[in-house]
């Protein structure tokens, strides 16, 4: 919050080198927070905070246009592929996410701040990663 900027700290640092090792960065991908708002405590956004949020973040992604989306967390996944399904199911399978009348390739993965907490889920992050630049290489 203090930053005004999405994804900075320990996260955030995680978050540039994983990027960074599939050729990607900051300038070449468009990253935004489902909440604009640190929740007090950090804690998980409640529902009606995320709905409060959603047509904001939605606008996000219709002026970006971007040829794909990553989700990162079940917050992301949840919200905005709308499903009940947790992130660890879902993580690394490629979905639709509609935005308007526009269906927008989707991958969940796992939030930064969580491979921080289980380090043993970067393998299957690292995996995913690399659907991630296969398919923009397709896409290019």
């Amino acid at each position: 919050d203090i930053q005004g900027a999405p994804f900075v700290g320990r996260a955030g640092q995680l978050l540039d080198r994983m990027l960074g090792a599939i050729g990607l960065d900051r300038d070449t991908a468009y990253i935004t927070n489902m909440i604009p708002w640190r929740p007090p405590g950090n804690r998980t956004p409640a529902a009606h905070e995320i709905e409060l949020c959603r047509p904001f973040i939605e606008r996000h992604i219709a002026l970006a246009q971007p040829k794909v989306l990553v989700m990162l967390g079940n917050i992301a996944n949840k919200s905005l592929l709308d499903t009940d399904k947790g992130i660890l199911s879902v993580r690394g399978n490629w979905m639709d996410c509609k935005i308007g009348e526009k269906l927008i390739p989707a991958l969940p993965t796992l939030h930064p701040a969580y491979l921080l907490r289980q380090p043993q889920q970067k393998r299957q992050a690292w995996g995913v990663l690399l659907e991630l630049k296969a398919r923009l290489g397709a896409l290019s």
